[in-house]
């Protein structure tokens, strides 16, 4: 059973609590409902969000990315129990706390543990789309940094040591599984511009993630993602000069 709930956050689409269960640290979370929508139409859609997103998780096991464990869905309350990672820290705050504090204190190779990252987000994101996952919200938020083995310590330091982290991508909310290009050329385009709108500071970070997406593996559609990624760009940026 479940312990008292801890709420962690609140986001338009849903609550997240963090508690026990099953005496493991368990995220939960929690779909609201739509009071503008029929109540009908409002579970269905919930319900079918909330199936994509278990069915994503549980696809991404067997394309050997790292997600959290899930543990119960319960359609019922609109909730999903997930494996909750205390040991953690999102790309975003890492990049913003982090990498910029220690850039500015001069202190370790910040640039070789970055791009480290980038290239660990770069190989993870294309074996997404190598097993027909449309992510759907690709932004450093919805990514962790997880300590292999814990240190025990709060020191930031600790977020350096590149040998003792992985990546682990959560928030699969607006995901599905799909094998259309366009839609992951759309993946890699929300994902330059949530980098380009957070992380300006670094503007090398997208073209360093994109190398790693390429050279990751000769799968034989990757020239044409990239190409509906360049078409889904130019057409983004006739929007933003239009208006």
């Amino acid at each position: 059973m479940a312990e008292e709930l801890k709420i962690l956050k609140q986001g338009a689409e849903a609550k997240l609590y963090i508690c026990k269960y099953l005496d493991r640290p368990t995220l939960i979370k929690e779909r609201f409902k739509k009071n503008y929508r029929h109540p009908d139409l409002d579970a269905t859609i919930t319900k079918e969000r909330i199936k994509n997103e278990a069915r994503s998780i549980v696809r991404c096991k067997t394309a050997g990315v790292r997600t959290p464990s899930l543990y119960l869905v319960d359609f019922e309350r609109r909730r999903i129990y997930m494996q909750h990672f205390e040991n953690s820290i999102t790309v975003k705050d890492f990049i913003i706390n982090i990498v910029k504090k220690t850039e500015q204190n001069d202190a370790g190779d910040t640039e070789n543990v970055l791009n480290s990252v980038a290239t660990m987000i770069g190989h993870t994101v294309k074996k997404l789309h190598e097993n027909n996952i449309i992510h759907g919200d690709l932004t450093t938020s919805n990514m962790l940094l997880v300590e292999k083995k814990p240190k025990g310590t709060d020191d930031d330091a600790r977020w350096l040591q590149i040998n003792n982290i992985e990546l682990v991508m959560i928030d699969f909310g607006l995901s599905y599984v799909d094998s259309s290009t366009e839609d992951m050329g759309v993946d890699l385009y929300v994902l330059e511009r949530a980098l380009i709108s957070t992380h300006n500071d670094f503007p090398n970070l997208f073209n360093k993630i994109l190398d790693a997406y390429k050279n990751y593996s000769k799968h034989n559609n990757v020239k044409e993602i990239l190409a509906k990624f360049e078409d889904v760009r130019a057409r983004g940026r006739k929007r933003t000069m239009v208006g």
